[in-house]
């Protein structure tokens, strides 16, 4: 067993998307190479409605999936297809757009205010670009909850794990979507194999995940006016991204740390990339784009 180094570490910053929603962009629109297959991960954890309230009106997507994951409030969706749901607290919705969608998602605070939630967008192989678009609407009550002795809790949106499966299924890039909270203190190590992409991203807490070789922190160190050095734990909106090994390990903080550990199978194809639309050559981007100029990009 080989334990994953931390290749990088990012802090999620400010961004503003669709109608003047303010969230927090982990990654994204860089070098999609580096997530494969995953291409963007936002955060749109917030309390003031007047920062979310306008929402993501009608807009297309082609050749990629959005997972959307909600722990507050609720986000009503409708699409091109005829088809209209509401998602809330502890809900899931993967949306496989394929050969084109046209869709809104319109956010709803709960009674305290509070719109929390991320949205994963994986991509589709080249084989896939053009499936038939469909979606996958998942309850919270349909999402297994697992619970190690030491009181470690994963929620398994995606994948197998600690011998559950997910709800989702059918996903391209066989990927494994979790919910991790380790207890305050706890250390733990969870399996990823070598052959997946994987990354951290910790939104409750603090916690330190452990390089193969050294037993310290793999965190920021910092270097203090005195001349002291002090290891810095990861806390809220730190995305982890790790290099290669069959595991993760994490030390909880004295508050304990919840993150989402995403991990899926590299496709490692050409990356096409307009807005909202990921295909893999720019002749097939920009055929998208006139079809949407003509009005024959819903088939």
């Amino acid at each position: 067993m080989s334990i994953r180094p931390v290749k990088r570490i990012i802090q999620a910053k400010p961004t503003l998307e669709g109608a003047g929603v303010h969230l927090r962009r982990a990654f994204g629109f860089d070098n999609p190479s580096e997530f494969d297959p995953f291409l963007l991960l936002d955060d749109f954890r917030n309390d003031d409605p007047e920062l979310y309230m306008a929402g993501f009106p009608w807009h297309p997507h082609r050749g990629i999936e959005t997972i959307t994951y909600v722990l507050a409030g609720n986000v009503s969706h409708s699409d091109s297809l005829g088809n209209n749901g509401l998602l809330g607290a502890g809900d899931i919705q993967w949306m496989t757009a394929g050969r084109g969608i046209m869709h809104q998602e319109m956010p709803r605070g709960d009674e305290r205010g509070r719109m929390h939630g991320f949205q994963l967008w994986a991509n589709l192989p080249s084989s896939l670009k053009m499936t038939s678009p469909r979606y996958q609407d998942v309850p919270s009550k349909e999402i297994p909850l697992v619970t190690d002795d030491d009181g470690t809790q994963a929620r398994i949106i995606c994948g197998d794990f600690w011998g559950k499966k997910g709800p989702v299924d059918g996903i391209a890039a066989d990927p494994r979507y979790l919910d991790v909270y380790v207890p305050p203190g706890k250390k733990k190590t969870l399996k990823v194999e070598t052959y997946r992409q994987a990354f951290a991203y910790i939104f409750e807490g603090t916690g330190s995940f452990r390089n193969a070789s050294a037993p310290q922190d793999t965190l920021r160190e910092i270097l203090h006016p005195n001349g002291v050095e002090q290891l810095e734990w990861s806390g809220n909106r730190s995305l982890i991204l790790f290099d290669n090994g069959d595991e993760v390990t994490v030390q909880a903080g004295d508050h304990g740390i919840r993150f989402l550990l995403v991990s899926g199978k590299p496709l490692k194809e050409p990356v096409a990339w307009g807005g909202p639309i990921v295909m893999n050559t720019q002749q097939e981007l920009q055929q998208a784009f006139s079809e949407l100029r003509s009005g024959t990009f819903i088939k």
